[in-house]
């Protein structure tokens, strides 16, 4: 999840005029009718699967099974659970398969776990070099697996796909999938579509060019590759389809990257036989940098409609024209059949970063419906006529002042929403994230290739406000919220209290029952229909969304558990108060469970004393605005870390001593930490140094304050 912090301006803004949230869900349309709910005796499930990402191939997420229901729902307990190797973020869906679980932890390793007990069958490290963490914007997830013809395929964090033997875990085939020395990286998981795999790729933030690709599921061999933005019109076009594009780009986009990557969404349509990708953000986001002279820019932003056996472009629909502020269209998209003015229609509905909820045909692209499902201020409505939206006039007004809502981490991020066909409401976990944006200032944040990240805003628009309590009033502006939605009236049916933001995805099952996370560290069950709390089980943070399945007469409901994403590292900020520490594992559920959890981990550490400042004003503030730049999307906001990146403040003194090894000499590439050395001096490495020995003293003093004679 990017969670870039130009934020911390705002929530002293938008902090006054913010209501207080209901304790309980609030039901703000006519309730849905429903099938009766089925009895606490439901008979014992056939073996059932969770074989795709979405469950099936309408990436629904929702499970047939009903033996756990809102009439014994409260008995659910834990079956069992099973620690991962590594303590970063877990996004991961899992696959079940014949008894037999996968599942992707951080850095892309693969484990295949017996489905009933949890046991561990076989692993698979693909070794990713820890020096692409650098090359990424999120930290090293993965969001799961596909299986086909008794494979299991990952995309890894450095660009490859790999295809393992799902009996052992051998590796049948290994392929690179973009240039390595770009700044690409995979966090998807990898859809089939017929005898193929399709897969992405991230790096928009870094500068590089989208696009998605297809591959023999039997050998590995490349079969078409389809770009989703137009490249150096000298070089020639690829397909008619970017000649198109590029009438809607001005500049030298190219040069930029231009973005576009397509880095979690893709579904396959059978019964149409056709290929959705969803597009995400520009590179930079800043439009008037990379387009300076305007235009749409597709296909940034896009879901686009293709020929999964050739990567013909067939139609597509922008959701933001000209998108300038991170808001992808990578979010979940999900098929069904609805009833749409007294007509069936076959529809694609998504809830995408910039707060209004699409329903679209997707056999052509035409927009059906678009309304309002988050707070935003960026456009009044969607235009029906012409399928654009209505921008606000200030909506483009970057001044480091004005609240742009929904952020870039958007109303909807990628946790997976669910759709109920039995209650006809999707279920979203949504976002609010007040956010100021700042105009670039200094040269070489408004050039190609001058830095880490391409985002083309001052991230001094970030830098936080020195006072105290700041992490009590950021956790109150910072929410996140489950929201039940008929995508038919396009209104809420109910939505459930706040909670912290990042609340993992959702579940729906024939049981009347919709999973999700919350705050405290919970799984929680809902009543699908009322929105009314039925359960929570303690997990630990939850960022991936809940998959159930059945074996042996039994029902599970199980998820990945793990702390880390955008909210660990650019978003810290906002996370940095929670306390989290991290444990990364995966939980199954079923009634009458009693296997017990290990209870979270405390942290005893006392903060080193640190060093004095020897830098004068000039130097501090010098280290604070390089700092921004180029360390703080890991680090945090103002050190201001979420806990899986270091907290600077907190460095040793060894650490100190070896600050320039560390930031010009790459002594820590091993660890992800690579060399700064191109992008800054040892004077200004040592400005940071000095800016952090300042706010380290600073927290100090907070944290042992003097006490009165």
């Amino acid at each position: 999840m990017r969670v870039t912090a130009f934020v911390l301006f705002a929530v002293l803004l938008f902090a006054c005029s913010r209501q207080e949230p209901p304790a309980a869900p609030v039901v703000v349309g006519e309730a849905p009718v429903i099938a009766a709910q089925p009895a606490a005796s439901a008979p014992a499930p056939a073996d059932t699967d969770w074989p795709l990402h979405g469950n099936d191939t309408q990436e629904q997420r929702y499970s047939t099974l009903d033996q756990i229901n809102l009439d014994n729902v409260e008995q659910l307990g834990v079956a069992w659970s099973f620690d991962l190797y590594t303590e970063r973020g877990v996004e991961a869906t899992p696959l079940v398969v014949d008894g037999v679980m996968y599942v992707t932890g951080s850095w892309s390793m693969v484990y295949a776990l017996d489905a009933r007990s949890g046991a561990l069958k076989w692993f698979f490290d693909p070794q990713v070099d820890r020096a692409f963490l650098a090359k990424g914007c999120c930290d090293a997830v993965n969001r799961g697996v596909a299986y086909a013809d008794g494979k299991v395929i990952v995309g890894t964090y450095d660009g490859r796909l790999v295809a393992l033997n799902a009996s052992d875990g051998a590796v049948v085939w290994d392929v690179q999938t973009t240039d390595r020395e770009k700044p690409y990286t995979i966090t998807g998981a990898p859809r089939i579509a017929k005898d193929k795999v399709i897969i992405g790729n991230g790096g928009a933030e870094l500068g590089v060019r989208g696009y998605v690709s297809a591959y023999s599921i039997a050998t590995g061999e490349m079969i078409w590759r389809f770009y989703t933005v137009p490249g150096n019109p000298a070089d020639g076009f690829e397909n008619a389809a970017m000649e198109a594009a590029a009438k809607t780009w001005t500049g030298n986009w190219w040069e930029w990257g231009g973005g576009g990557t397509v880095w979690d969404s893709i579904v396959y349509d059978p019964e149409l036989d056709l290929l959705y990708i969803g597009v995400g953000n520009g590179s930079p986001w800043n439009a008037s940098l990379r387009s300076p002279g305007g235009g749409d820019n597709l296909y940034l932003s896009s879901i686009v409609a293709l020929r999964p056996d050739s990567g013909e472009y067939v139609w597509h629909y922008q959701t933001t024209p000209g998108e300038t502020w991170d808001y992808t269209a990578t979010q979940q998209m999900t098929l069904a059949d609805l009833e749409i003015d007294g007509k069936p229609r076959k529809v694609l509905m998504q809830a995408p970063k910039n707060g209004f909820f699409y329903v679209l045909d997707r056999a052509t692209g035409e927009l059906l419906s678009a309304e309002k499902f988050g707070v935003v201020n960026w456009a009044t409505h969607i235009d029906m006529a012409t399928g654009r939206p209505v921008e606000t006039p200030d909506a483009r007004v970057f001044d480091g002042k004005r609240i742009s809502l929904p952020s870039n981490a958007g109303a909807h991020n990628w946790s997976p929403m669910s759709y109920d066909p039995q209650t006809g409401l999707v279920y979203i976990p949504t976002l609010v994230f007040p956010i100021t944006f700042l105009e670039p200032t200094e040269e070489k944040d408004m050039k190609p290739g001058m830095g880490k990240w391409n985002v083309g805003f001052d991230r001094m628009g970030g830098s936080p406000p020195k006072i105290p309590g700041l992490g009590a009033i950021i956790d109150t502006q910072f929410k996140g919220q489950l929201l039940a939605w008929d995508p038919v009236r396009q209104e809420a049916r109910w939505q459930a209290p706040e909670g912290r933001a990042g609340l993992g995805g959702a579940l729906s099952t024939a049981g009347g029952l919709v999973f999700a996370g919350a705050k405290d560290d919970q799984l929680l069950a809902y009543n699908a229909a009322t929105g009314e709390q039925v359960w929570s089980g303690y997990t630990g943070n939850l960022a991936a969304a809940p998959i159930s399945y059945a074996l042996d007469g039994v029902q599970y409901i199980a998820i990945a558990q793990g702390f880390g994403g955008g909210f660990a590292a650019e978003g810290g900020p906002v996370a940095h108060d929670w306390g989290i520490r991290n444990m990364s594992r995966v939980i199954a559920f079923k009634l009458g469970g009693k296997a017990e959890l290990a209870p979270p981990r405390v942290d005893t550490r006392e903060m080193p004393q640190p060093a004095p400042v020897t830098a004068d004003a000039a130097v501090l503030a010098r280290g604070e605005v390089v700092y921004q730049r180029h360390c703080s999307y890991c680090h945090g906001d103002g050190f201001r870390t979420g806990g899986v990146t270091p907290d600077l403040r907190w460095s040793t003194a060894q650490v100190h001593d070896m600050w320039q090894e560390i930031v010009i000499g790459g002594a820590l590439e091993a660890r992800g930490m690579v060399s700064f050395r191109d992008y800054v001096s040892t004077d200004d490495a040592e400005a940071i140094r000095q800016y952090a020995l300042s706010e380290a003293n600073r927290l100090y003093r907070e944290k042992h304050p003097p006490h009165d004679e």
